[in-house]
């Protein structure tokens, strides 16, 4: 796949879908009663960012930002695309023409990075969720079903790879 549109196309197809199924899941543990990151809380964090404004004692605390809400979800399509097009370069961009689980999973769990070093100590909860005030079996569940989460994107952007990879000519 030598065109640099292709390759973007792909990159993006795969994002957007892989992070589509992870919203999925999302939604299904919520009827669980299982929640989820607010991505708007992420538009926050994110809005206050430039600036200057990285950590925060308790994003819930911070002031609001207008379009917080949009800036999360955007944000979060847009490092789905980021991490399927980090995929690609890790993995070769022929990769998408003959996708396997492998490479999609290590990537997809390897992005559970960003979340534990990252955002969750930029938006006050510490490293990997550490000053969260659940007890600490709780939070080694929170901790698991961030893993799993991560494991369903990998999973989704395998799956999102046979859809593309089905439609490229």
């Amino acid at each position: 796949m030598d065109n640099p549109w292709r390759w973007f196309s792909c990159a993006l197809a795969i994002g957007i879908g892989a992070t589509a199924l992870l919203d999925a899941w999302a939604w299904s543990l919520r009827r669980f009663g299982i929640s989820s990151l607010d991505w708007c809380l992420a538009g926050r964090w994110m809005g206050h960012s430039p600036r200057g404004r990285f950590v925060h004692e308790s994003i819930g605390h911070a002031t609001p930002v207008k379009g917080e809400c949009l800036l999360g979800w955007g944000l979060h399509y847009a490092s789905g695309i980021a991490f399927a097009a980090l995929l690609l370069a890790l993995a070769g961009s022929d990769w998408a023409q003959r996708p396997t689980l492998a490479p999609a999973l290590a990537v997809g769990l390897g992005t559970v990075i960003l979340p534990f070093f990252v955002m969750q100590p930029g938006m006050g909860a510490g490293i990997a969720a550490s000053k969260t005030p659940d007890p600490t079996r709780a939070r080694a569940r929170a901790r698991l079903r961030s893993l799993l989460a991560h494991a369903v994107f990998g999973v989704g952007m395998y799956v999102s790879s046979w859809i593309v990879a089905a439609s490229l000519p």
